[in-house]
């Protein structure tokens, strides 16, 4: 007869990925975790995406990896193979972003090693229901610890746009016309830019405010202890006000953007607008639907436990975990996108690291009690 299992990660993607490489790290075995998801693997969604807008590098700089711990990351990897201590000095400052490839590599080691496809169960879970000794996972067995880590709930596409028939979203394979718009201004957007530059197009960069340029999707003060405790001593109103104010469109400085659109413009190829004119073709780099309501299962889990919620997200406690959910006994835990009323870069690698070292010390405090 198998073994019970005790804990539970919901969501096959890259946070679920680097949660579970947290617990495994942290002592608990591939027979005691069940992993629920819809794709063994677990870069399978990232990867279609990346590709889709021809991503190179990763943006989340030296911690843009799936190891438990921050370092040693994959600038050790780089300097050992370059036989050259460059990405080490540049990790140092948080300037080394590894490439989408030595990323991917990364992930596909990391799976074999840590046993991830003797947990994964391909399943869909689409109900947590709240039951005595812990949370039944929609008939797939009831469980004690429970990390919720479902990614994003889909595409976000202009309402005014979704019937046009020279539409296709940035994260959805494309080439690209001659003369082509670019609806948004943050990260996608901008190499979007670039991309359909180089491939000889015309690009208008239709935007309804201008981008910030910072490295990172939040602001850095965010990701130490002190502005984070900063963040958690605000109100969930607060926080949620801070976090629409931090996630409008941003993307990194330097050259390797501003040149080749710089060149454009000065040539007549690249304008910015305020609305889509009369392009061939539309891009729409808007990324993804925010909201949990937008989440069948979040939105079933808010609904059937009249869990507290602030302007889309479900309000969490310090340690990613819903406190009208979680006690001594139990932990109901969020990881990834819904995440960030706990951590606001909670849609990040070190997000996931984040939510899962938490779910980890709930877990051995539970284990020795």
């Amino acid at each position: 007869m198998n073994k019970p299992r005790t804990f539970a990660i919901v969501g096959g993607g890259l946070a679920g990925f680097t949660a579970y490489a947290t617990l495994r790290h942290g002592g608990l075995e591939p027979d005691e975790i069940a992993v629920f998801g819809t794709d063994s693997d677990p870069a399978a969604a990232w990867r279609r995406r990346a590709a889709s807008i021809r991503q190179r590098r990763m943006r989340s700089e030296s911690d843009g990896h799936c190891y438990p711990t921050s370092f040693p990351g994959l600038a050790v990897r780089e300097a050992m193979r370059r036989r050259t201590p460059a990405p080490l000095v540049q990790t140092i400052f948080d300037w080394y972003n590894p490439t989408v490839d030595d990323f991917l590599e990364h992930v596909a080691a990391l799976r074999e090693r840590s046993g991830w496809d003797a947990s994964f169960v391909h399943a869909r879970v689409n109900r947590v229901r709240s039951v005595e000794g812990g949370f039944d996972l929609a008939g797939h067995g009831v469980f004690r610890h429970v990390l919720l880590a479902p990614g994003h709930p889909g595409l976000a596409l202009p309402p005014e746009l979704a019937e046009d028939g020279r539409i296709v979203h940035a994260y959805e394979p494309h080439d690209y016309a001659d003369h082509v718009a670019v609806v948004g201004a943050g990260m996608a957007a901008a190499t979007e830019w670039v991309n359909a530059l180089a491939a000889g197009s015309s690009v208008v960069s239709v935007r309804r405010r201008e981008p910030e340029r910072r490295p990172l999707n939040v602001p850095r003060e965010v990701f130490t202890r002190r502005g984070l405790a900063a963040f958690h001593a605000r109100t969930p109103a607060e926080r949620g006000a801070l976090l629409r104010s931090w996630l409008g469109p941003s993307y990194p400085p330097g050259r390797n953007w501003d040149e080749p659109i710089e060149q454009a413009a000065g040539a007549g190829r690249f304008r910015v607008a305020a609305e889509v004119d009369g392009a061939e073709q539309i891009v729409c780099a808007t990324g993804f639907l925010r909201g949990y309501q937008h989440d069948p299962l979040l939105a079933r889990l808010v609904a059937e436990n009249g869990l507290e919620t602030v302007d889309g997200w479900i309000v969490l406690a310090p340690d990613s975990t819903v406190p009208a959910l979680t006690d001594a006994d139990r932990t109901l835990a969020v990881a990834g996108v819904p995440g960030q009323l706990a951590f606001p870069a909670a849609d990040t690698l070190a997000g996931a690291k984040y939510a899962g070292r938490r779910f980890l010390n709930r877990v051995r405090r539970w284990r020795t009690r």
